[in-house]
């Protein structure tokens, strides 16, 4: 094949499959038809799976890197297409998702001259982007995919651009062997660890009494699942995660104790401000984690692990930052660090998630005296028929929190959920990327009645694929989390929340995806048990307590250990 004249739009595809992709999500348009046509002839080795919305694409191919650590592949055209998948690279820049979108743009005699469907893609996505690109010449194609896949899946991973001009998708070029690129002079993914610092970090975590490890994505991007355990085993240290860290420890662990931030878990929450040393492990102290900085773990030596640089004293001020490949780290660090156990600093834990589990989690996961059903029961009733071992995809909002707060996981990587932005709609298609992903493993969503009705036009792809989703609709007919915080610190004045809400199954029905209405607790566990039978997608709706609120709960504006167990209760231990 090589020295063969082709177009830089079967470059592309070349250049793709070059690169181990084996299915891209995306929609076509008139400045990437070239692509599409180039496509047409490698559906065998190129699955395209064509989904109803450009937005769509971008969630579904973060879904799908998620589980795979493989970059998500994104095709669309100029214009409204390009920009449709704003809100998805933004999303995935925040999560550290790698991605890499193409985008079709007009000619390049055209640009700049308000050509139809013309539109700045490269100015547009660099703020959201690690990296963006304009090709003007069919013989940069080549290079640039191999330029993207490098930038978007080492380091901090997260998404690229390539804005692909016309002219060079239809003009000619002489194909050669593919070069993956492994090496860019400015770009530095890979940093050296300092002996000096593993030392340091060593002797700290030896010297605690009060230790707490904190577990955030960045454990799952770089594999290092085993090392972490490892750490905690060794030093006695419990472990907390982040959002986007559930997973990285199964849960029946003994020294794993939970979620922290704002819904967070009781005891890691209230006894940050209470450890004398904590280690941070791939996470960036975002405010939902810390919530007010002046009060964060005041009596704490902070150990800050990260593969980014200038996360180093961004938002908390660490002892030591190590900056590093979250495994590398951990796995240099495990040898140096004492052998540990802290039972009184474990018993205080034990006591905290008594008092949570009698205030808060009993009455929302086994309520009693009748009432309409809680979220929380539907999560943990789902968690145990699959066995604690599905990929739990959410939505955003207090089905998110639900999910995040009573789900099991004996799995690594089996938490998909939008943090850092918060994108309500990212549910549906991320639960289908990352079926496409891991097709040998369940996949449920937790969706609420807001989120689904933003992207449930991706019910046709479902459709037009065959995909087997388990969809849980939490439906409560409001906006749920606004609806609590209204609630909460607006008087009951609940604006633009209540929701009239259409017949979602029968809906589901016309895309030939089974499912069934759920009003009483008594028909919950029937629901679930033939849903999880059931051979392909399936969509439960459940009628959910309208005033079900998520708690426990950090007010804006105060301390981690400021933890409110009702509306009106405050913890205190």
């Amino acid at each position: 094949m090589n020295n063969q004249q082709i177009t830089g739009a079967q470059a592309l595809i070349r250049s793709l499959i070059a690169e181990g992709v084996d299915r891209v999500f995306g929609y076509p348009g008139g400045a990437i038809m070239p692509v599409y046509d180039a496509l047409y002839d490698c559906t065998d080795q190129l699955e395209h799976i064509l989904v109803r919305h450009e937005q769509g694409a971008a969630h579904a191919a973060e879904g799908y890197a998620r589980v795979t650590r493989r970059p998500g592949v994104v095709i669309v055209t100029s214009g409204p297409g390009a920009t449709n998948i704003i809100t998805g690279l933004s999303d995935a820049l925040m999560d550290s998702t790698p991605m890499v979108v193409i985008t079709g743009q007009v000619a390049s005699g055209m640009l700049g001259s308000e050509a139809f469907q013309e539109t700045d893609v490269v100015a547009i996505t660099l703020p959201i982007t690690k990296w963006a690109c304009q090709i003007r010449r069919p013989e940069d194609i080549p290079s640039m995919v191999a330029r993207a896949f490098y930038i978007a899946s080492t380091g901090r991973p997260g998404p690229v651009v390539l804005d692909i001009a016309k002219d060079a998708q239809i003009g000619m070029m002489t194909w050669k062997d593919y070069e993956k690129c492994d090496y860019i002079r400015s770009y530095n993914p890979s940093p050296r660890l300092s002996s000096e610092k593993i030392e340091a970090a060593a002797a700290i975590i030896s010297e605690a009494e009060r230790p707490l490890i904190i577990a955030g994505h960045g454990v799952l991007i770089s594999g290092a699942e085993k090392a972490l355990r490892d750490l905690a085993e060794k030093t006695g240290a419990p472990v907390a995660a982040t959002l986007l860290g559930l997973s990285s420890m199964p849960s029946d662990h003994p020294l794993y104790r939970g979620m922290l931030g704002m819904h967070g878990n009781v005891a890691p929450n209230y006894l940050t401000n209470r450890a004398d040393v904590i280690i941070g492990v791939g996470l960036r102290f975002d405010d939902r984690v810390t919530s007010m900085l002046a009060n964060y773990a005041p009596q704490a030596r902070i150990v800050h692990i990260d593969i980014e640089a200038s996360e180093e004293n961004r938002n908390v001020r660490s002892e030591c930052f190590i900056h590093g490949d979250a495994r590398q780290v951990l796995e240099a660090i495990v040898p140096l660090v004492s052998q540990a156990s802290h039972p009184e600093w474990l018993s205080l834990f034990g006591q905290c998630d008594a008092i949570e589990k009698k205030t808060v989690i009993d009455p929302e996961v086994n309520p009693t005296g009748g009432g309409l059903i809680k979220m929380g029961e539907v999560v943990n009733l789902v968690s145990e028929v699959f066995h604690d071992r599905a990929i739990v995809v959410t939505d955003v909002g207090q089905n998110q929190m639900f999910a995040a707060r009573y789900s099991r996981f004996t799995m690594p990587r089996s938490m998909v959920t939008s943090g850092g932005l918060g994108t309500m709609g990212f549910g549906l298609p991320a639960a289908i990327g990352a079926k496409m992903g891991e097709p040998e493993r369940d996949v449920v969503l937790f969706v609420g009645d807001g989120g689904l009705q933003m992207t449930m036009q991706e019910l046709g792809t479902i459709m037009q694929y065959h995909v087997n989703i388990k969809i849980i609709l939490l439906n409560n007919n409001f906006l749920g989390n606004v609806r609590q915080w209204q609630a909460m610190f607006f008087n009951d004045r609940f604006s633009q929340t209540p929701m009239i809400n259409p017949d979602f199954i029968a809906i589901a029905a016309a895309y030939g995806i089974a499912g069934e209405n759920v009003a009483t607790r008594g028909e919950l566990d029937g629901a679930i048990d033939r849903m999880a039978r059931h051979p392909g997608s399936y969509i439960i709706n459940v009628s959910i307590d309208a005033t079900d609120m998520i708690f426990p709960m950090i007010a804006p504006g105060h301390a981690v250990d400021d933890i409110l167990l009702t509306q009106h209760t405050t913890f205190t231990l």
